[in-house]
C-alpha cells in the first residue's frame, strides 16, 4: 500500500476579501478534486483571504498510481484562470516506511 500527499498553496483573486469570496473560490476548487477519488479540503491559510492551501491525499496499490492521480490533481488546479498555483510539496509513503 502506498499514501501519496500534496500541499497546494494558491493565490486568490484580489475580489476574495471575505471568507464568503475566498470559500466561493476554494469550494469548486475542492469539488473537483473529488471527482478523482482522492481525499482533498482546505488546510491552511485560513484566516487569510487571498490565500488558501488545499491539501490532497490518495492510496493506492501503486506507486506510479499515486504519483499519476497527485499528477492530475496539479494539472487541475494549475488550468484554474481564476487563481495561481504558487507551490506544491508532495509526498509518497510506501509499506517500507
Amino acid at each position: 500500500m502506498y499514501t501519496g500527499t500534496a500541499l497546494f498553496d494558491l493565490l486568490l483573486p484580489g475580489d476574495s476579501r471575505s471568507l464568503k469570496a475566498k470559500r466561493s473560490y476554494v469550494r469548486p476548487i475542492v469539488a473537483a478534486l473529488r471527482k478523482f477519488e482522492v481525499s482533498a479540503a482546505e488546510v491552511g491559510a485560513l484566516d487569510l483571504h487571498g490565500r488558501a492551501e488545499i491539501g490532497v491525499a490518495v492510496v493506492a496499490a501503486e506507486p506510479a498510481h499515486v504519483r499519476e492521480v497527485l499528477d492530475t490533481c496539479e494539472r487541475l488546479i494549475a488550468a484554474r484562470p481564476e487563481t495561481e498555483l504558487l507551490s506544491v510539496r508532495r509526498r509518497l509513503h510506501g509499506g517500507d516506511d
